[in-house]
């Protein structure tokens, strides 16, 4: 006996959840350091055109907590980590290349 396909209605496909892969980032920063004011800023900008509101992003002042720099082995600021989705990435710097960043972050 053969079962017959059956296409699911609009209904039932509207229902499904869309999955949405929001990306986790830790920037790491030294206070207002001139370095650290522009990759904020650089980061606000690329995360308004490219990640829209699909992102979480945790900054780290080190001068205020410099033992979890540490720990989470940043040694210079600015720093950007990419936490997920994989693979993670890490860069260096005031985030103003912006081809070199959206590449790191696995942004087409």
């Amino acid at each position: 006996m053969r079962r017959k396909k059956t296409k699911r209605s609009a209904s039932n496909r509207a229902a499904t959840p869309l999955v949405t892969t929001v990306m986790v980032m830790r920037l790491y920063i030294a206070k207002n350091a001139p370095n650290s004011v522009r990759a904020i800023a650089n980061l606000a900008a690329i995360c308004k055109e490219h990640l829209k509101d699909k992102f979480k992003l945790e900054i780290i002042d080190v001068l205020e907590t410099p033992l979890r720099a540490l720990a989470d082995g940043i040694l210079v600021t600015p720093s950007l980590t990419k936490l997920s989705p994989s693979p993670a990435a890490k860069i260096v710097g005031n985030l103003s290349d912006k081809s070199s960043v959206l590449h790191a972050l696995g942004i087409t």
